[in-house]
């Protein structure tokens, strides 16, 4: 082949298409979440549109690499051992479950299995806002064992969500206790609340806490939680309706504040 070529590639959580020359040279690529083409040889612009051709939907901007933002250098310089961006969803669980899978037989389910397919099922709800201008991070490590289960950062703001499985049962919601099915009333709302505080001391900004029941039936509210929103995991996705609060930038800067591993070691 004489002329450019594209190679797909997913960089930083986005699908990008690289064109390259047949030495190997990358002359430009296509971020298609941004629709913009940035070219490393702009003497080159005409080549890399037409190999880029097939793969184009709609408008796109053409032009040079944006410069580099205060957030963009940060990201770039954190060490691949403190950046939690690539915290999967529940990875705590999923390394207790790798130490000490249990016994091969049991009479009962693992709850930490049930535990682990909440917090995926919210995670991936969570990734999906992705696009539209959101960032979540998963899992993120508090000083004695305790983890923020998932950070939502956007244009409406911060959100520590705390997820509890409570599949196919029913929950009633009683300050400060929360009861899933048969089971006791728990204090849920007290960690919900301690998260927060965490993350808004860590980030030095306003964190809304949000407790998750993923799969209840039904969810019973018997006295109002004071500050702290109360979802199934299908109404998670509607926290991507929220705007106004934070400008791009500071969502940014929230995020490569949030993916640094030192930014909470200290609380």
């Amino acid at each position: 082949m004489d002329g450019p070529r594209v190679v797909p590639a997913r960089r930083h959580g986005r699908d990008w298409l690289y064109v390259r020359l047949p030495d190997g040279r990358n002359v430009a690529w296509y971020d298609r979440e941004a629709a913009r083409v940035n070219l490393l040889d702009t003497e080159r612009e005409a080549e890399v549109l037409t190999a880029l051709g097939p793969y184009l939907t709609g408008p796109v901007a053409v032009g040079p690499p944006p410069v580099p933002t205060a957030a963009d250098l940060a990201r770039l310089s954190l060490h691949p051992d403190d950046d939690l961006a690539p915290n999967r969803p529940g990875e705590a669980l999923l390394v207790d479950l790798d130490r000490d899978p249990g016994p091969a037989r049991r009479l009962r389910p693992d709850p930490r299995r049930a535990e682990l397919s909440a917090q995926r099922a919210v995670g991936d709800a969570l990734d999906a806002m992705d696009g539209a201008g959101w960032h979540a991070l998963h899992s993120l490590p508090l000083p004695g064992g305790h983890r923020v289960h998932h950070l939502l950062i956007g244009p409406g703001g911060l959100y520590a969500l705390h997820v509890r499985s409570a599949h196919r049962q029913r929950v009633t919601v009683a300050e400060p206790g929360v009861r899933i099915g048969r089971r006791p009333p728990e204090p849920v709302l007290h960690r919900v609340r301690a998260d927060a505080d965490r993350a808004a001391y860590a980030l030095t900004a306003e964190v809304r806490p949000v407790l998750v029941l993923a799969g209840a039936r039904r969810v019973t509210v018997t006295a109002v939680p004071r500050g702290v929103w109360i979802l199934t995991d299908a109404e998670v996705p509607g926290l991507a309706r929220g705007g106004g609060v934070l400008k791009p930038a500071d969502v940014e800067a929230l995020y490569a504040a949030a993916r640094d591993r030192r930014t909470w070691a200290g609380l």
